[in-house]
């Protein structure tokens, strides 16, 4: 995908729905709050699956691993959707 197909594509991490892989394209955060999300696996070109969005907290699973994220730190995480989902 260029870049500016990534770019019409580009979205939060907060606005995508439940059972959608998405890659990870940068994190819009401070040093702290993007050091923490590192830690967790959100880093750039990581893909990440929404399990669930219960309007508060987004369950996002990182490989085998299943965070809890809040809609404000999720919407700090600039991603788009995989080629194999938007097929």
């Amino acid at each position: 995908m260029s870049l500016s197909e990534q770019v019409d594509h580009l979205l939060t991490l907060s606005l995508v729905p439940p059972g959608q892989r998405v890659r990870v394209l940068d994190v819009r955060a401070d040093q702290k709050t993007s050091h923490r999300l590192s830690e967790l696996g959100i880093v750039r070109g990581a893909t990440l699956r929404i399990v669930q969005d219960d309007g508060g907290t987004l369950l996002v699973a990182v490989g085998d691993t299943r965070l809890g994220l809040a809609h404000g730190l999720a919407h700090r995480v600039q991603v788009v959707i995989t080629e194999e989902e938007q097929a």
